[in-house]
This record gives C-alpha cells, sequence and structure tokens, in this order.
C-alpha cells in the first residue's frame, strides 16, 4: 500500500486537511469521516489498516474546525450535519473528483453520511455507520454534559490538543450545541427511506452516548440491505475499543460488493 499523501483541499470558502492512501487504486474510495472531537489524526492507523485489508483508495478529511483545517467561522446551528452532508462533502467528492464512495463514518461522521447518502445528493456506493446518531436521546446528553465537565478539569483538553490546532473551539463548536435547547429536537429519520445502499451498522453495548435503540431506528426505515454488528466490551468507539472486530467486519462488508 502506498504511503499516505496529505494535502490541504479548498472547499466553498474553507481549506481542509486531507489524507490520501492509494489513490491510485481501481474502485469505489473509502471515505472516512470522523466523530464529534475527532480529525485526521484521531483516526490514527485505522483508515490505513481498513485500506490495506481491503485494497481501496481511501481518503480521510478533518472537517472544518477540527485537525489542520479552516477555523470555524462561526457557532454551529443544529443544522451543522445537515451542511456538511448536503454542502460541505459533496463539494469535496467534486473537488477530488470522486464518483460513488463508500462511507465510513463515526458518530457525528456517521449521521453526515447517513444525511448525504439519504438525501441523495450524489450516487453512494455502500455505507459503514459506526455509533451513528439519527435522534437525541437522554444519555447522550448526560455523556456530553460529562465529556465538559471532563474537559473543564482539563484531562480531555490536554488529550485534545495534541490533535487540533484551535482546541477550544473544536470542542466547544461541538459541545454547546450537543447541549443547547436547540438541538434536543435534531432529528434525520426523514431521511432515512433515501437510503437504498448496503449498510453496514456498528456499535458497541456499552455505548456511552447512545442506545441500540438508533440502530433498530435505521434498520427499521432505510430501503437498502442491512447489516448489523453489536460489540460486546465495547463503548463509543468500536474502531478504539474493539479494533479487531471492526476491522473484520467493515473489511469483509467491503469484499462483498459487487
Amino acid at each position: 500500500m502506498p504511503a499516505p499523501v496529505t494535502q490541504i483541499v479548498d472547499v466553498l470558502g474553507q481549506r481542509l486537511e486531507c489524507v490520501r492512501i492509494g489513490a491510485e487504486l481501481p474502485g469505489p474510495t473509502l471515505v472516512f469521516l470522523h466523530e464529534g472531537l475527532g480529525s485526521v489524526a484521531l483516526w490514527r492507523d485505522f483508515p490505513r489498516r481498513v485500506a490495506e485489508a481491503t485494497s481501496r483508495p481511501t481518503l480521510i478529511y478533518s472537517r472544518a474546525g477540527y485537525g489542520r483545517s479552516t477555523a470555524l467561522a462561526r457557532a454551529r446551528t443544529p443544522r451543522y450535519m445537515h451542511d456538511e452532508g448536503l454542502t460541505t462533502l459533496p463539494g469535496l467528492l467534486d473537488a477530488l473528483d470522486l464518483v460513488e464512495p463508500i462511507l465510513i463514518g463515526h458518530s457525528d461522521g456517521a449521521s453526515i453520511a447517513l444525511i448525504h447518502a439519504g438525501a441523495n445528493v450524489r450516487p453512494v456506493r455502500a455505507l459503514v455507520a459506526m455509533a451513528p446518531h439519527v435522534f437525541v436521546e437522554a444519555l447522550s446528553v448526560t455523556g456530553i454534559e460529562q465529556a465538559r465537565l471532563a474537559y473543564e478539569g482539563n484531562a480531555l483538553r490536554a488529550k485534545l490538543a495534541r490533535y487540533q490546532a484551535d482546541v477550544d473551539s473544536a470542542f466547544r463548536g461541538w459541545n454547546d450545541i450537543w447541549l443547547s435547547p436547540a438541538f434536543r429536537d435534531w432529528n434525520i429519520e426523514a431521511l432515512l427511506p433515501g437510503i437504498s445502499c448496503p449498510l453496514l451498522l456498528i456499535q458497541g453495548r456499552d455505548d456511552e452516548y447512545g442506545t441500540l435503540a438508533q440502530l433498530n431506528a435505521i434498520e427499521r426505515q432505510v430501503s437498502g440491505p442491512v447489516e448489523r454488528v453489536e460489540l460486546d466490551d465495547c463503548r463509543h468507539s468500536p474502531h478504539r475499543d474493539q479494533p479487531e472486530a471492526t476491522l473484520a467486519a467493515i473489511a469483509d462488508f467491503v469484499s462483498r460488493l459487487a
């Protein structure tokens, strides 16, 4: 597998940090969409391992406000994931001339991928959603409140500062909107029937940010085929808590796509 190549891509006035692996390889590109506190660097070596296991071209990018991408221009609104899935992600795919990607999203990134696929903005070959959210649960709010306490206690801030150019903007941009009363009604279930591509759902049974009701809602409402993996001894990040099982599930899923 070729070495990763880092580049900055201009998309709709934003400069997005991107890493590409094996761009010259055949087949649809795996596009990794990170969590609400993630970035290119916070994926660590997981995308590379998936790229090697599947022999697929791979793109990892940091959304605006994260990693080495452009800082946030304004506070997020409850539609920030819609904005990403319906505008920024299509713009990035167009800029890199990527068609029919395989989207691999975690948490916020999984929700963005579901929005993109459900709205049929561009054809999507397949979708992997790890710990996705399609509506707000009390458990989610409690977990995010606890994250704020950990950040204010400095332990979480010190950890994230190694990966985020503007750590306060990255954290507050995510934490403030999720804890806003205006976000309680956020819900993307209306878009789920528009998803007809093959879908792999992965969630830890000990997820501190969401219950299996999220997967139930997705499986019940999408139009395409669904595979589901529930992992024991796994919290909100399957690729970190159970990396081997998660890697195996994704590699098997991708290998069976026609």
